[in-house]
């Protein structure tokens, strides 16, 4: 092989070489993953929060800082009202004020009325922009008839019907329920589906806001069984970066403060991306905390946040 030939045939193996470098920093680098959570902020003694910048939120994985790529307020929400089916008749004299709750939302906001029973929902009313549509699909729930629902279930069929939007959409739920599930928690302190349920709604960046009220069934007249559900929907609230609302077992004389309430957190929401690493071949869960130096602001935030794998 005379020298030209050697010359030639180098170059070649280094464009082998460094072709296959390539192809391995490519496949072997993915670019880090962008991840939205919704952080609710909170003025104290029930006040409404001052306004917000980037500059005033902190974010923390452990430890160790991260910085917050991008912080802007909420605008467009889908807000998905879920009533237990198993509640008793008496829960449609709230509907008025419901029905008002409703009719404030803002433009930007697209409601839904769904009810829950056997384990999935039932649309009374898609997500719309016509809020006055909405407020009418409101019935009185069939009581006895629906005492096989589980509220855990349907939540999981609701999110899995979520129409496919962007992460600069806000989602949230207000489920009215009493919290047992009929299908497979009858007999231990929380049901198997509680967990999967959070795991679900943490993934989709879904707030669960949940106010009890009592069903019509015997067995859920009970104190421990009553005191389990409304405990399971005190954890799916909290680890889903929402509140829950319940007034001892009955039947509670009002719910407006607790739509007044729901409506300022609403209105005071906020879009958080940072940027991780990639979640692996499935993704993954991380816990991360939100903070602030100003005194008067606490923030609501899901317990742990989903790394999706990177492509």
């Amino acid at each position: 092989m005379n020298g030209k030939s050697v010359w030639k045939a180098g170059l070649l193996s280094l464009a082998i070489i460094l072709a296959a470098a390539c192809t391995y920093e490519a496949k072997g680098a993915a670019e880090p993953a962008l991840v939205t959570m919704t952080v609710t902020a909170v003025g104290k003694k029930d006040a409404a929060p001052p306004p917000l910048t980037k500059s005033d939120v902190e974010l923390y994985q452990g430890k160790e800082r991260m910085q917050v790529a991008d912080w802007r307020k909420g605008d467009a929400l889908l807000l998905a009202i879920v009533i237990d089916d198993s509640l008793g008749s008496n829960i449609a004299l709230q509907w008025n004020d419901l029905k008002a709750f409703i009719m404030a939302q803002p433009a930007s906001t697209s409601v839904g009325v769904f009810y829950g029973r056997n384990g999935a929902v039932t649309v009374a009313q898609d997500f719309t922009a016509n809020h006055e549509l909405a407020a009418k699909a409101l019935r009185i729930p069939i009581g006895g008839q629906g005492a096989f629902s589980s509220p855990y279930l349907e939540l999981q069929d609701m999110i899995k019907r979520w129409p496919d939007n962007d992460s600069g959409v806000r989602k949230s739920i207000v489920l009215i329920s009493s919290g047992i599930d009929y299908f497979r928690g009858n007999f231990g302190p929380t049901s198997p589906d509680l967990d999967p349920t959070i795991d679900r709604a943490q993934k989709a960046n879904v707030n669960v806001w949940t106010i009890y009220a009592p069903d019509t069934g015997h067995a859920g007249r009970g104190f421990t069984r009553s005191f389990n559900a409304q405990s399971s929907l005190s954890q799916l609230s909290d680890e889903t970066g929402a509140e829950s609302y319940y007034l001892g077992f009955g039947a509670p004389v009002t719910l407006k403060p607790y739509f007044d309430e729901i409506f300022m957190h609403l209105n005071n929401q906020y879009l958080l991306t940072f940027s991780s690493g990639s979640g692996g071949k499935k993704g993954r869960f991380e816990r991360v905390r939100v903070a602030t130096e100003n005194p008067n602001v606490e923030f609501l935030t899901p317990s742990e946040v989903f790394i999706p794998k990177v492509e």
